[in-house]
């Protein structure tokens, strides 16, 4: 089993990171939070939740370990899959999910793609408990973000993670579009954080 993987990042986007170690590029699914951790780091250490199916054996990894902690609480969620949760963390902090999820807002949770009402009440039931026993949360919500220039270099990165996500291209250009005129100066991760909630 991998627990961590530390070494140089190698190459970075809003969905996946490679890290070379000792040689080797290991390539890890993440979610946004993970990415504005990392972003802009040279030497990083992610913690590993491996994946291992039939076809394909995929890694996923976390800046730190209450987000990978969430991470599989989620995905023991009957309903919930790799990817969901993983959009699950991309779409709000550890902070804001664990408070979603011990005050039973399953509003909030609801407005995230791919989440439907039973599985919000789901998600709620399963987790409460649980968050509270790890002590996930006592997690503090994540501050803002750091104000980018604008270029179409923001643009074509939201919508390379928005599709490898599995959104189609060209719904996803024409919100990712909107939010930068409304927002010239947002970053990446939340140019995507922002369309997550609007591509339906």
């Amino acid at each position: 089993m991998i627990e961590y993987v530390k070494g140089e990042l190698a190459e970075l986007t809003p969905a996946l990171a490679t890290i070379e170690a000792a040689g080797v590029g290991y390539g890890l699914n993440i979610s946004l939070n993970t990415y504005s951790a990392i972003q802009g780091k040279r030497e990083v250490k992610l913690y590993v939740y491996e994946a291992i199916r039939e076809d394909a054996h995929i890694l996923y990894g976390f800046y730190n370990k209450k987000e990978r902690e969430l991470f599989q609480l989620l995905i023991s969620v009957s309903g919930v899959g790799t990817n969901t949760a993983r959009m699950v963390l991309s779409s709000m902090s550890v902070g804001e999910l664990c408070n979603s999820i011990s005050t039973g807002n399953e509003r909030a949770i609801k407005s995230i793609k791919g989440i439907g009402l039973k599985t919000a009440q789901r998600i709620i039931v399963d987790l409460r408990d649980k968050i509270v026993a790890l002590g996930i949360a006592d997690e503090i919500p994540a501050g803002g973000s750091i104000a980018a220039p604008v270029d179409t270099a923001v643009k074509d990165e939201a919508v390379s993670a928005l599709t490898m996500l599995g959104f189609a291209p060209a719904p996803s250009q024409k919100v990712v579009v909107q939010i930068l005129q409304e927002q010239p100066g947002a970053p990446v991760e939340q140019v995507v954080k922002l369309a997550l909630k609007q591509i339906k």
